[in-house]
């Protein structure tokens, strides 16, 4: 039976776990911070199931828990921020911001991101980019972890694309996609549980389509031959645009090519560089109103936009807080006992 805790006490939890591994209070307020939003939006992949991955990152050096972070800029509404291997929640936190601030004075504003760790959930910076009421967009590149559609063996990165659009009255509408069929975090879930993976969502180490999660060794791209695309078109626009190429180098530098690191090109745009923000908003909600609104298809459970169903469940777990799953919560205790850290409390009626 999952243990329940709530996410502000989950939140201090993981703080402190990641300053005992040697994070600065900062840093590690900014990586908890994205893990338990994820958690609560009910992404348990990328949520508090990270928190022990992201210590052994810190602990092994892989992530740097100290990094000098520095951005250069060399024309308006671009920077260019070199993230010295620090977690991604610290760095990308920090570019969203930033692109913020630049589109105030520019309109629309690109920050690319190099050197980075583990980014976490991408919808968690778009997000933060629409709270400050701009546009927000993202994409992240990685280690070749997927197929691509005619090559054998692991090719190219699920990497992810994030948009979120802000709106008058109604949640930010957010889209945040791998340009796999099934996210890593997924599979894995699926392995823990023993239950089958959906036709065509992953392949052995070979490439072979497989429903078995003990022979997945990595997922096949969304659509085929679109994703894989997309995957490659998402390498250019952030590894290579930042001079940090990751496909290249894994594919013709086996012994240094294959450390561990993520590109990023995070964006802002200002709704009040291109017309009336308020009557963009106004609109934003006129649109969705406009499909909400059609007849609901048969046998579909209701009608619904991009992050509409993550936010219920935020608005449902705010209140009732995040389940952990026994063996999640088997993890975070054995992390406690060893970091001196004390697991969050129990809430009542699950104790």
């Amino acid at each position: 039976m999952p243990q329940t805790v709530s996410p502000d006490d989950l939140a201090r939890f993981a703080a402190a776990v990641f300053e005992s591994a040697g994070a600065s209070a900062e840093h590690a307020a900014a990586m908890s911070e994205v893990l338990v939003w994820a958690s609560v939006r009910g992404v348990d992949s990328h949520g508090a199931s990270r928190i022990a991955p992201y210590v052994d990152l810190l602990r092994s050096g892989v992530a740097n828990a100290r990094p000098d972070i520095q951005v250069r800029t060399s024309s308006p509404g671009v920077a260019v921020m070199e993230a010295d291997r620090a977690p991604g929640p610290v760095a990308l936190s920090e570019a969203a911001d930033l692109a913020v601030t630049i589109s105030a004075s520019t309109g629309i504003a690109s920050v690319g991101v190099r050197r980075t760790v583990h980014t976490g959930a991408i919808g968690y910076y778009t997000n933060r980019i629409a709270e400050a009421g701009c546009v927000g967009i993202a994409f992240v590149a990685g280690m070749p972890n997927m197929a691509y559609t005619g090559a054998k063996g692991k090719a190219v990165a699920t990497s992810p694309l994030s948009i979120a659009v802000p709106s008058a009255r109604r949640s930010t509408v957010l889209l945040d996609m791998a340009t796999a069929t099934m996210a890593l975090g997924k599979i894995r879930q699926h392995k823990s549980s023993g239950t089958p993976i959906p036709e065509g969502a992953a392949a052995t180490a070979d490439g072979t389509p497989t429903t078995d999660p003990e022979l997945a060794a990595m997922p096949l791209p969304l659509g085929g031959a679109k994703g894989s695309g997309m995957s490659l078109a998402f390498e250019l626009i952030t590894s290579v645009l930042v001079g940090e190429p990751i496909v290249e180098a894994f594919h013709t530098d086996p012994e240094g090519g294959r450390k561990h690191r993520q590109n990023a090109l995070i964006m802002a745009l200002a709704p009040a560089a291109f017309g009336d923000p308020e009557d963009f908003m106004a609109h934003v909600d006129a649109t969705v109103d406009a499909l909400k609104s059609l007849p609901t298809a048969d046998g579909a459970e209701g009608i619904f936009v991009p992050g509409e169903r993550s936010s219920a469940v935020a608005s449902a777990r705010g209140t009732s807080g995040v389940p952990l799953a026994p063996k999640l919560w088997s993890t975070l205790s054995e992390l406690g006992i060893e970091l001196g850290v004390p697991l969050p409390p129990v809430r009542s009626d699950d104790a």
